[in-house]
């Protein structure tokens, strides 16, 4: 399986309310959030990693490259206008049938994660798992619709009464979804959104895979609240 993370933001709004360092490098527990998406993926089976970073913040390129790790990283740096084009550097270097891309300021139980991972691994019908919840955290949440099976049927810029869920930002792709992905570049889409919507109109099955609660890590307040959460879905793990 190979991983990819976007972390090319600025951060901006964390920066605005005193937090000094790179949004990448903030620290949830023990770990930086960069660091700790890295060992979870290293626990579910990574055989590379990928990681798209700002030309605004070497620091996080020199922490990554500092880190001693038994599998390729790959580091791309590069400044891009928003998630989808970051994605788009970052599927150049994924050579996978499969595979799980994140943003770095996702904060997730790491045993829902691994289910999640597994059930995309074994399941050999379907084109895509998206992470959804119904906990609402995000300013500008994606709502997702999906039949009783699963399937996904729409992403929403606002609520309808179809869709139950939101987009959790956790993506588990086939490789064929990189040829949507490239459509929506040469049709001038900047969003992850479009993109997603995208592989709904081109019929890929895409199954909405519920976790109980995933955070984003926008605000000051944000870090605190992620380190309750981690605290309880690590005990749950003890």
């Amino acid at each position: 399986m190979h991983y990819a993370i976007i972390a090319a933001g600025q951060g901006s709004r964390l920066m605005q309310e005193g937090v000094a360092l790179p949004k990448p490098l903030v620290r949830l527990g023990d770990e930086a959030m960069i660091e700790r998406l890295v060992n979870i993926f290293i626990h579910n089976g990574a055989e590379a990693i990928s990681v798209i970073v700002n030309e605004e913040m070497p620091e996080v390129k020199a922490f990554l490259e500092s880190l001693n790790l038994s599998i390729p990283l790959k580091v791309i740096t590069k400044s891009t206008p928003g998630s989808m084009h970051s994605f788009y550097e970052l599927s150049k270097v994924i050579d996978a049938d499969k595979f799980c891309l994140t943003t770095v300021d996702t904060v997730f139980s790491p045993m829902e994660f691994a289910r999640f991972i597994n059930d995309f691994v074994s399941d050999n019908s379907a084109d895509g798992y998206m992470a959804v919840t119904t906990y609402v955290d995000d300013e500008k949440p994606l709502y997702v619709s999906a039949t009783s099976d699963g399937d996904i049927t729409g992403f929403f810029d606002t609520p309808v009464t179809e869709a139950a869920f939101v987009s959790g930002g956790i993506y588990a792709l086939r490789r064929n979804s990189l040829d949507i992905l490239a459509d929506c570049m040469d049709s001038g889409h900047t969003r992850m959104r479009d993109f997603q919507r995208a592989l709904v109109a081109s019929d890929m099955r895409l199954k909405a895979y519920p976790f109980e609660k995933i955070i984003d890590v926008d605000h000051l307040a944000d870090i605190e609240k992620a380190q309750r959460f981690l605290s309880i879905a690590c005990n749950d793990l003890s």
